[in-house]
């Protein structure tokens, strides 16, 4: 059975999308609806659903950002009150959505194209691009096994990557040679010390603080991801999840699982992390 999750902080639009759902496609189980971007993120990592239907302003996260950090299989449409020129930009990157209100007629046609697209399975590793559908920009192929896997309805993780960085919030400028983070002011209890950029394993957003990582100590500052993003050298630290950033330097390897999701593996440090699936591009050649 395919299942899915609706996200939509406005419960009326949530209950409203779930009753056109039922009423085109009764085989499909909605097993979640979240109220924010924060629990779609969450049950989505849970539930693994085939389709998440996001909307795109949330509170917590938006719908981009919960598609930025999906690490599994589930595709996504979005379902958005965003403007003209937001709309065209979908469009030109043929990437499903519905626009508020929900029409019945425009639902029934993506979900047309989400059935075709999940029930055909993924080609063999050899083929090279996505296969193009009809005028509206439909694509219907998809790489499997290690390669790219479709993220949304003929999707590519790359593609996704283009999109994504394109319509989330512009990051502040990526620092100079001169002015890129050397070192790190970080607390470690009450003592607070500085610790060398080339040091870190990786930063990760946890809560209010960023997460320093060393091979010795876990570091917390107050300094968000994003900023560090722009002021790190990005030849050697790259974002790999909306929350985490990775020190090259200590990259040990990688691993994938049965599902095609990618992992990390750091020198000195025991657990993996995961990569979302807008950044697998990265990490192609490994």
């Amino acid at each position: 059975m395919t299942t899915a999750l609706i996200a939509d902080d406005e419960p009326h639009l949530r209950r409203a999308l779930a009753r056109a759902l039922a009423a085109l496609w009764p085989e499909l189980q909605v097993v979640h609806m979240a109220g924010n971007g924060l629990e779609a993120a969450e049950h989505i990592a849970r539930l693994q659903p085939d389709l998440a239907f996001l909307d795109i302003r949330m509170p917590g996260l938006t719908g981009l950002e919960v598609a930025q950090g999906i690490e599994g299989s589930t595709r996504v449409v979005f379902v958005t009150a965003y403007d003209n020129f937001a709309v065209q930009a979908f469009e030109a990157e043929a990437i499903d959505y519905v626009l508020k209100p929900v029409n019945a007629e425009r639902l029934a046609r993506t979900l047309e194209r989400v059935k075709r697209a999940l029930g055909s399975g993924a080609p063999n590793d050899e083929q090279t691009g996505a296969e193009t559908g009809e005028a509206t920009g439909e694509t219907t192929g998809a790489k499997s096994g290690t390669a790219e896997h479709t993220t949304f309805t003929g999707f590519s993780d790359g593609q996704l990557a283009n999109l994504l960085q394109r319509l989330l919030p512009k990051p502040a400028a990526a620092a100079t040679d001169a002015s890129r983070l050397r070192w790190v002011r970080a607390s470690h209890g009450d003592i607070t010390h500085q610790v060398p950029v080339q040091d870190v394993l990786f930063f990760r957003a946890d809560d209010k603080y960023t997460c320093v990582q060393t091979a010795s100590a876990e570091h917390l500052i107050r300094t968000p991801i994003a900023d560090l993003a722009a002021a790190l050298d990005p030849a050697v630290f790259v974002q790999v999840h909306r929350s985490t950033i990775v020190n090259l330097e200590h990259l040990a390897g990688t691993r994938r699982d049965e599902v095609s999701r990618l992992f990390l593996r750091i020198k000195g440090h025991a657990q993996e992390l995961p990569v979302s699936r807008a950044y697998v591009h990265l990490f192609k050649a490994m």
